[in-house]
């Protein structure tokens, strides 16, 4: 997730320095941005930038400058508004698909704040069916259906799950059964069911969520072990509450080709891998990588995981873990559009 924090005053981007120290350190927030004053001006770039966007500042200055960008659920990003105080940390909008109301549980304990969200599935201990979307990255082919099938889970309902019958879904079930929140459902199967999809229905409404592409990026030094990178691989899949049979491919660098660690490892995670040639990862540009020098110097690339990831994800993919290093061993993650 990439964040823009706009603040407007002085105190407030005091806040919002602190918040960034701390969100740094998290991989799975990808970069942070500051800005301050001329709110409109960043509110504006931030609202069609930035995954996320966290205004410190009054509510009425919030609302009155995104009133105009505000379309969609489906395309909004996540809204945050916290006080120059740091008193509460206000899920304002995109609460369920864009993330706000995970991002604002995040973010209340780091600054010692009140996390305020209002959206009823939640307030009633209830699972959306955006959420589940949300967190299992899922897409969402008909985004209108939403508020039936919430208004359904808060009514107690019995949701039907249809799987293709050689699409186990391990992630979708370990996701149900782990998740503090409530949702009533139950499983069929169907061959007519694409096995990267899953078919919501209730009454004659449906909706088809998609598996997005999941792409985790593996960079290590020579001669690691397969056990030494599942370490990494299981520490990451952990710290995203993701269970590894979400993942679709992993994906390294040519020069990797002949690493026996990550081969077995593929093999026995039973994962494909795609090794990007090198003349791909020296043509990629990206603000988001993180850059290294030494593997330049080695290579003539700036980095193995985050673009390996990236390019197998596919067109205008982007990053949902950052390079993060594991006693020698790098993972990033990347998901489709």
């Amino acid at each position: 997730m990439k964040i823009a924090i706009v603040s407007v005053s002085d105190k407030g981007r005091n806040l919002a320095l602190q918040l960034k120290e701390k969100l740094d350190l998290d991989s799975t927030i990808i970069k942070v941005d500051l800005f301050h004053k001329n709110v409109k001006k960043y509110l504006k770039i931030a609202f069609y930038e930035y995954d996320a966007v966290i205004a410190v500042m009054a509510s009425g200055i919030l609302i009155r400058s995104i009133a105009p960008y505000v379309e969609s659920k489906a395309t909004d990003p996540a809204v945050l508004n916290i006080d120059d105080n740091g008193n509460f940390v206000i899920s304002t909008l995109s609460g369920h698909l864009g993330g706000a109301n995970k991002l604002t549980n995040k973010i209340a304990p780091l600054i010692d704040a009140i996390p305020v969200i209002t959206t009823s599935s939640d307030v009633n201990n209830k699972l959306g069916i955006d959420v589940l979307a949300s967190d299992l990255y899922l897409s969402i082919d008909n985004t209108k259906e939403i508020l039936f099938f919430n208004k359904a889970i808060l009514e107690g309902r019995k949701l039907t799950f249809t799987l293709n019958p050689d699409a186990e879904k391990n992630y979708l079930k370990s996701y149900l059964q782990n998740n503090t929140l409530e949702m009533d459902v139950s499983f069929n199967c169907s061959e007519n069911v694409n096995e990267d999809e899953i078919i919501v229905s209730l009454e004659g409404h449906r909706i088809t969520l998609k598996e997005r592409k999941l792409v985790v990026g593996i960079g290590c030094k020579r001669g690691k072990s397969s056990s030494e990178i599942y370490e990494g691989y299981k520490k990451s899949l952990e710290e995203l509450n993701l269970d590894e049979s979400r993942v679709n491919m992993l994906a390294s660098a040519e020069v990797k080709k002949d690493e026996e660690g990550l081969l077995e490892l593929a093999k026995i995670l039973n994962k494909p891998i795609n090794f990007v040639d090198l003349d791909r990862l020296k043509l990629f540009e990206s603000r988001d990588i993180q850059k290294s020098e030494f593997v330049k110097s080695k290579f003539g690339i700036y980095g193995v995981c985050e673009p390996s990831a990236l390019i197998t994800a596919g067109f205008d993919s982007k990053l949902i873990y950052k390079k993060t290093s594991y006693n020698g061993v790098t993972i990033s993650m990347a998901i489709s559009k």
